[in-house]
């Protein structure tokens, strides 16, 4: 299996994976912060006492949960350009492009699970500090932005950033609109210079250093930010 193993074709091809790493994190970054903003509406939709907010954001959530995230990625890719020609009538109308679909896809996507984070951190913070807002003078919002939603994200900033890890791992699905992120890279690599086990096995060392060293920077982060008891 390693006879012959070559490391010049993972030297020579650095430059055009590290391009792909680029894009990877870049995805992940965007995907992470468009979903952590709709999952935190969500989350106060769901957390409502009228039925008219609570009601579409849980099928959403319920619905996004129970659908592959490579099928939301066809979704957007696929049936945007031919709903926009249903709607516009023309039919030489595209789409919004592979890394916009993908883009949207993925934030749609985590949202639903940010959605369920960031109710649950909401949920956490003592009703007490709910109460003293409102003793204070505050309004349902003004005590949600000001006291619940900070100690609520304070909470939750371990977990998010591990979701933020799931989400990086799984940028590797865009290869299905033709995006090259990492792994994408290296497949290509791979496929051009008939060098299959050198290449998959670079990428999967460099997927377990990333994940270990982020998963054990989120274990450090939640020991510093967790009071204590």
């Amino acid at each position: 299996m390693f006879t012959g193993f070559d490391v010049d074709v993972i030297q020579r091809a650095l430059p055009y994976l590290w391009q792909g790493m680029l894009f990877s994190l870049g995805l992940t970054l965007l995907a992470m912060v468009g979903g952590i903003i709709l999952g935190t509406v969500l989350a106060l939709m769901r957390l409502s006492s009228y039925k008219v907010l609570t009601l579409p954001a849980g099928g959403y959530v319920n619905l996004l949960r129970s659908t592959p995230l490579i099928l939301v990625i066809f979704w957007f890719y696929f049936l945007v350009p031919i709903a926009v020609k249903q709607i516009t009538g023309n039919p030489y109308a595209s789409g919004i492009g592979p890394f916009y679909s993908a883009l949207i896809a993925f934030t749609l996507f985590e949202a639903a699970y940010y959605c369920e984070i960031i109710r649950a951190g909401i949920q956490s913070v003592p009703s007490g500090q709910v109460n003293a807002a409102y003793a204070l003078g505050l309004n349902y919002w003004q005590a949600m932005i000001r006291v619940v939603l900070p100690q609520a994200f304070r909470n939750m900033v371990p977990i998010l950033l591990t979701q933020g890890i799931i989400l990086f791992q799984d940028t590797s699905l865009v290869y299905v609109v033709g995006l090259t992120d990492f792994m994408g890279a290296a497949s290509k690599v791979a496929q051009r210079d008939g060098r299959l086990v050198e290449m998959y096995l670079f990428a999967a060392l460099v997927y377990f250093i990333f994940c270990y060293f982020a998963s054990y920077f989120v274990k450090h982060l939640h020991t510093r930010i967790t009071p204590p008891r």
